[in-house]
């Protein structure tokens, strides 16, 4: 049986391998000019986000001891999890008080799904197993809500003059801004269904590979993957669904952006 330590040995060679990646990728970044305007440094933010994540292992290593031997560390790990993934979304889409409402979409998939696994046993109400289901589940979340929130926004800015003529023949605002916002949002949603349809043929995903080498039989393995994708794909399309609503119903708007809707939630 192939071991971890066997598959990436964590030695100087990895350090240096590392460092070379993350500089390619910074310069590729920067050689072809892929930041979106004057205003945002792409190969900065590669190379802080290559930093952080060594950092932010670093410290998870230390802690993910005690936090899945203890209850109070579980359910702390947990919501920092989740903050921090509700602070991520929320300031890729607007830099207004309207970032804090990202928890929604996040929760509404995630929220039911985990219930429901420990409700029906399928999950141990354990660290160990709860975490990095948890951690799959929330992070699958938070990109589709990004994506979605992100095409949804620019296309109602591209197609304002749609929104408004759907207006002027009657439609409501909300069902005007989600004629538009809709068909971009849903784009968010191929990454997932893309992965999902080539599993096994193109990629063997972490889960699987993970199961491999603790020493589970490949059926098992690829009975939690199969678990993993199908409940990620529940819950992007809730996010999805939550998020454009949110957007729709002017809720989760960009500065300057202004609505003639007097529909609640």
């Amino acid at each position: 049986m192939l071991s971890a330590r066997s598959l990436l040995p964590v030695n100087l060679t990895l350090g240096v391998v590392l460092v070379v990646l993350l500089a390619v990728a910074a310069g590729v970044a920067y050689w072809f000019g892929l930041s979106p305007n004057p205003s945002v440094n792409r190969p900065r933010e590669i190379a802080v986000a290559g930093v952080r994540a060594a950092a932010q292992l670093a410290a998870v290593s230390l802690v993910i001891t005690w936090a899945v031997t203890r209850l109070a560390g579980l359910a702390a790990f947990l919501v920092v999890m989740f903050g921090v993934a509700v602070r991520t979304a929320g300031r890729r889409l607007t830099s207004n008080r309207t970032w804090w409402l990202t928890a929604a979409p996040i929760a509404a998939g995630v929220v039911p799904t985990v219930a429901a696994l420990l409700l029906t046993g399928l999950v141990p109400a354990k660290g160990l197993v709860l975490i990095p289901i948890s951690g799959i589940l929330i992070g699958g979340a938070l990109t589709v809500t990004v994506l979605a929130g992100r095409r949804a926004l620019d296309e109602l800015e591209l197609r304002r003059g749609e929104v408004e003529a759907a207006m002027a023949l009657g439609l409501l605002d909300r069902d005007a801004r989600m004629e538009i916002a809709r068909p971009a949002a849903s784009d968010a949603l191929l990454p997932g269904l893309d992965q999902t349809r080539t599993v096994g043929l193109v990629t063997l995903p972490g889960a699987f590979v993970g199961m491999l080498l603790g020493g589970a039989s490949p059926l098992m393995a690829g009975a939690v993957q199969l678990f993993v994708l199908i409940a990620l794909m529940a819950v992007q399309a809730i996010a999805v669904a939550v998020t454009v609503e949110l957007i729709a119903r002017h809720r989760l708007f960009r500065p300057g952006a202004t609505s003639r809707s007097s529909t609640s939630l």
